[in-house]
């Protein structure tokens, strides 16, 4: 029998074998032949010489089993050890180069370089382990580790009266809603790129046939960028947002806070005699800009209101209502719409309502807001300013001028 014919006569009988029938076929070949021939047998069946020696001794015993167990295909222990067994010190070094508190021995290889498997692999070689990527990588997932990224989660160094101003904003908010005075929540969206350009998410369309959108988002290809500007009544759920087209500056911020009151305020609270503003601290309605306080005595002025200002302390943005309340829901309506035009973004906005009753109107504002204006100190005196004695810079009254 030549090779061709060995191989193919395995071939045919190897789906049906087992591991241990397989090398006892190789070594029954050999019996019956030459037992010279291992070599031969090996070569055409692609075994190893041991193999199909070790076939030939098994049917060389009483029954062609020998001493195995029958209904087992290796001896008690047999086959090839567990690399952790018999490198018992593998796992704890590899833990101590990827361990997210310890990070490792501060002078491992990969205290500051990125942990991949093959980087890992390295190090561990070096450590005297000799382990692949592959192996790295199936020992990480036993580990119970994942390939994860980062979460944004803390806030950095909080302010020592963080929580004091909370309760603070939230006693006046209180105060404020018992008496029947509005209180909104304000703040100036992320702007967007207005042209035919990706926007992230996805929606509801016919199966292949997503938008086809610029491969490149520069400013260049658009139309201008939008700037959403929003009003949040907190108690009635409702909102306005005033898009611009033009900077986001505290005029900007006023005009849109003054639209909010002319069409939807005075409706809602025709005998209010004061307002509530809650906002964050920077931007165009920062604490500490000069123009936002003498734009609040234009906006007391115009409405004939008293203007109360509580500000959310630094890095405290996300606790701001219109943020998860309008802003959030908004951007759930338009995703994976390209926004091509400002009546898009208009349309979008205007639309937009969710589970708890929120609507929300929407206006194009196309006036121009130039940066970079300066606020005189004689301006800042006419001012009905008061400031609160808890932390005046963030609680503050601008009244009307009578």
């Amino acid at each position: 029998m030549d090779t061709a014919e060995l191989k193919a006569l395995y071939d045919a009988l190897s789906p049906q074998l087992s591991e241990r029938t397989r090398r006892q076929f190789a070594g029954a070949v050999v019996k019956t032949a030459d037992q010279s021939n291992v070599s031969f047998v090996a070569r055409s069946l692609g075994m190893s010489r041991n193999t199909v020696r070790t076939g030939l001794r098994e049917i060389n015993t009483t029954g062609g089993g020998g001493d195995l167990i029958f209904s087992r295909i290796r001896r008690e222990g047999g086959g090839r050890k567990r690399l952790t067994d018999v490198d018992v010190n593998l796992v704890a070094d590899l833990e101590a180069l990827v361990d997210p508190l310890s990070r490792g021995d501060p002078m491992s290889p990969l205290r500051w370089t990125c942990k991949s498997t093959s980087n890992l692999s390295r190090a561990l070689k070096e450590k005297g382990h000799n382990v692949s990527p592959r192996t790295v990588a199936a020992l990480l997932k036993e580990l119970d580790y994942s390939l994860q990224g980062n979460r944004k989660n803390q806030e950095g160094k909080g302010h020592p009266d963080r929580n004091a101003q909370f309760s603070y904003i939230n006693e006046t908010v209180k105060r404020f809603h018992e008496e029947g005075s509005p209180v909104i929540s304000v703040d100036a969206k992320k702007k967007e790129l207005i042209g035919n350009f990706k926007n992230n998410g996805k929606q509801w369309r016919p199966h292949g046939t997503p938008e086809i959108v610029n491969v490149y988002d520069f400013s260049s290809l658009g139309d201008g960028r939008a700037t959403p500007y929003g009003v949040f009544d907190i108690f009635s759920n409702e909102g306005w947002v005033s898009v611009g087209v033009d900077h986001d500056t505290a005029s900007f911020a006023v005009d849109s806070i003054i639209q909010w009151w002319k069409q939807m305020g005075v409706p809602a609270y025709p005998n209010a005699k004061k307002l509530l503003i809650t906002a964050d601290g920077g931007g165009s309605n920062g604490s500490r800009t000069r123009l936002w306080k003498l734009e609040l005595q234009r906006l007391a002025n115009t409405t004939g209101l008293d203007i109360h200002v509580r500000h959310f302390p630094p890095g405290t943005r996300k606790w701001n209502k219109i943020e998860h309340r309008m802003f959030s829901s908004i951007s759930m309506n338009w995703r994976g719409e390209p926004l091509r035009t400002f009546a898009t973004v208009v349309n979008l906005i205007g639309a937009t309502t969710n589970k708890t009753g929120l609507k929300v109107k929407c206006q194009l504002n196309t006036n121009a807001y130039p940066p970079g204006v300066k606020v005189s100190d004689q301006e800042m005196k006419t001012i009905l300013f008061t400031p609160e004695i808890f932390h005046s810079e963030w609680n503050y009254s601008v009244a009307a001028n009578s």
